[in-house]
């Protein structure tokens, strides 16, 4: 991994990697960083230019590496998430924050964004949502993080749709797709990309055994899988 880094910094990535976005992922938790990276480094889109797990540590990194993105949780030693993002903007304004973190409490995100995040993810994400994500920030979209009341549906409903093989992301977009929302809507309001969402739908289709989404509007109808 060293030796990797080493030839990034060398300028020895040839015109590929110039074309990759370029990402420094911070975080304390080992284990955290471990799976990131995992789910990174698998990716042709991203290039992994370093960790980090303090707030010095990113700094020194920036300055080094020089990424595109910085993808961090706001629980560093060293000094406050919402103090490194205030410092961060300071320093390299052009700089693309993405936040990722296990707390979705409004407060907390709105403060993070109002530091400078450019967006703002939870840590319960699956993977082709990070990369997603990663894909539409650096493309200069914003997205924040649906709060803790956002789209949940009910322990009834979420223990049936369980039965019928759906994973949680899948539950809350069946649910709303069946509240008529539009897959522009969904993903807006999910952080995720149309073409995220179009892949869940395909198998939720699969799953619920249905042609299309009217199908799985009228399923989830006819077997109360819709939000509560």
């Amino acid at each position: 991994m060293s030796a990797f880094l080493d030839q990034l910094e060398s300028g020895d990535g040839g015109p590929k990697a110039a074309a990759r976005i370029r990402v420094l992922i911070a975080d304390d938790h080992p284990l955290m960083l471990a799976g990131i990276r995992a789910t990174l480094e698998h990716d042709d889109d991203i290039e992994l230019v370093g960790e980090a797990r303090s707030a010095p540590e990113v700094i020194g990194l920036f300055e080094r590496r020089r990424p595109a993105i910085v993808l961090m949780d706001l629980r560093m030693p060293g000094v406050s998430g919402v103090e490194l993002i205030e410092r961060i903007r300071r320093c390299w304004p052009e700089m693309t924050i993405l936040v990722l973190s296990a707390c979705d409490e409004r407060p907390t995100i709105d403060a993070a964004l109002l530091a400078g995040a450019n967006a703002y993810a939870v840590k319960s994400a699956e993977a082709a949502d990070i990369i997603s994500l990663l894909r539409q920030v650096s493309n200069g979209s914003v997205f924040v993080a649906p709060t803790q009341s956002s789209h949940r549906i009910s322990p009834p409903a979420r223990a049936r749709a369980e039965l019928h093989g759906l994973t949680e992301r899948e539950q809350a977009i069946l649910a709303a797709v069946a509240s008529g929302k539009t897959t522009a809507a969904i993903s807006r309001e999910l952080w995720i990309s149309q073409h995220t969402v179009k892949f869940h739908l395909t198998n939720i289709y699969r799953k619920l055994g249905v042609p299309n989404r009217a199908g799985a509007v009228r399923y989830a109808l006819e077997h109360n899988l819709a939000a509560a």
